[in-house]
């Protein structure tokens, strides 16, 4: 560590480069000026990637590593995926923190890889870009959901019956159309939509507390806690499985320790429930 004195003349150098006070003193101590809030976050960010370049000279051995990884996880990931990785890093890596980040917005999550805000991400597939690289990891197929006691669950569902019913839907980007008003669509059909949120996870209590019906990840009722209370029905109309991908920025690609941890990230990938 640096002495009082070094800490103070290097507090001076940076006041006279920056022409700012940086930090004042309070009623809570020293407190950081606005310009030194402004300058904290790009700092950080740069000295991560500084961390990032000399790790990468380093052999990485996670049985003795310290490493922190930083992983963004969109809603679902956050439920299916994340108990078996923090599960697996626990044995393979004792040491190592894991630190999540959660995002809404499927391109959010090439912002978060820009800015080196994380290590890798977890979602449905965002925007393409030569700077970003994924990997498949899992796929969602749908099915819909009504309450046990519904009417609906004591026969087939076809398709007239399906547009009578009111739905709920899961839209984390807040839209009204999602991949069944697109399917529907294609038919000159639509539905009526009683309820829209953006968590997924709140859906399935939801359903087994009204008349209404939903259309959703078959992993996300599995994991919600609220299967043994909801009739599981399939979907009158045809509606492709939602691919779920590992994304990484395209500098990170060659690190050991990062390639180390897509391997244990993809490695989990099989366990989700689906």
């Amino acid at each position: 560590g640096r002495t009082q004195p070094a800490m103070s003349a290097a507090l001076a150098r940076l006041r006279s480069l920056l022409k700012d006070e940086l930090l004042v003193r309070g009623p809570q101590g020293l407190q950081p000026t606005p310009r030194a809030l402004d300058l904290a976050e790009p700092l950080s960010r740069a000295l991560a990637d500084i961390q990032r370049t000399l790790d990468f000279t380093q052999a990485f051995d996670p049985a003795t590593s310290s490493a922190t990884f930083t992983i963004g996880l969109s809603d679902h990931p956050t439920f299916a995926l994340l108990p078996q990785l923090v599960a697996h890093l626990a044995k393979a890596a004792p040491d190592a923190t894991l630190q999540v980040r959660n995002f809404s917005a499927r391109d959010d999550s090439i912002d978060l890889l820009d800015a080196g805000e994380v290590d890798v991400t977890v979602g449905v597939p965002a925007a393409k870009t030569g700077r970003i690289l994924t990997q498949p990891l899992f796929e969602e197929c749908f099915v819909c959901i009504v309450r046990k006691d519904h009417p609906a669950a004591r026969r087939t569902l076809d398709l007239d019956a399906f547009l009578a019913l009111p739905h709920l839907l899961v839209s984390p980007e807040n839209e009204r159309f999602g991949h069944v008003d697109a399917a529907l669509a294609k038919t000159g059909l639509q539905r009526r939509l009683a309820l829209t949120l953006p968590n997924m996870y709140a859906a399935p209590l939801l359903i087994a507390r009204s008349d209404m019906i939903a259309t959703l990840m078959a992993g996300v009722v599995a994991a919600s806690g609220h299967a043994d209370e909801l009739a599981l029905l399939e979907p009158p109309l045809m509606l492709e499985p939602i691919p779920f991908v590992m994304s990484w920025h395209r500098r990170n690609d060659a690190h050991p320790a990062q390639r180390w941890f897509r391997n244990c990230v993809a490695g989990v990938a099989p366990d989700v429930r689906r």
